[in-house]
């Protein structure tokens, strides 16, 4: 299968009936190819809604899930964007076309190795990718107007939330259980944060350290 009209169509209609309303975010969500980031017989699944097994025993997002927590994000064309978890580079794809500037992070060299031949392939230069560990952000590249992290942590990470602006907006998921989280949108104030839930969703844990 290939990513013609026809599949586009489809493609967008299963995002509209699972909440992504967004124009945006859809318009983003048609100009990038599922397929380019699933590997072998995974690759004709690549347009189903469901997610999908990567190297070092990831997953890709399933799509509506990608583009609900893209949406909650409220991304602008002048904005600086932090990811955790860089993944099959799926995420950061999306975001390279609404935002100025995507910074993503993962423990997995392989992982990050491999979505940088994508984005390159894609040409898509506005994407900076790194190898290390997500935990700790980049402090160095901060503060940013948007923070998006594709793992589950217990709380909103402190080392995190430092990074971001005031006025700029965090989505993460957030939950002890390993089975469902709650996706929490954090919005940084002059005086603190404001937190909104949003839905429950299902995400492998916020690990500290470095893979393979």
């Amino acid at each position: 299968m290939t990513f013609d009209a026809e599949t586009k169509m489809q493609f967008v209609y299963a995002l509209r009936s699972k909440g992504v309303t967004d124009g945006r975010v859809l318009t983003a969500m048609e100009k990038v190819d599922r397929a380019k980031f699933v590997r072998g017989i995974f690759a004709e699944r690549a347009y189903d809604d469901m997610p999908l097994p990567i190297s070092s025993g990831q997953t890709i997002s399933q799509p509506s899930v990608v583009g609900l927590m893209t949406q909650a994000l409220q991304v602008s064309n002048r904005d600086k964007v932090l990811e955790i978890g860089t993944g099959s580079g799926y995420q950061a794809a999306i975001l390279s076309h609404l935002a100025r500037r995507v910074y993503t992070i993962d423990r997995y060299r392989r992982i990050v190795s491999e979505a940088r031949g994508v984005f390159e392939e894609l040409d898509l230069g506005n994407i900076i990718p790194f190898a290390g560990d997500g935990s700790y952000g980049l402090p160095e590249h901060a503060p940013f107007d948007r923070i998006l992290v594709t793992a589950a942590a217990e709380d909103p990470p402190p080392l995190l939330l430092a990074q971001l602006r005031v006025g700029g907006i965090m989505v993460v998921p957030v939950g002890q259980s390993d089975a469902v989280q709650n996706l929490i949108r954090v919005t940084r104030t002059d005086t603190g944060y404001e937190y909104d839930e949003l839905r429950q969703v299902r995400f492998v844990p916020l690990v500290e350290g470095m893979g393979d």
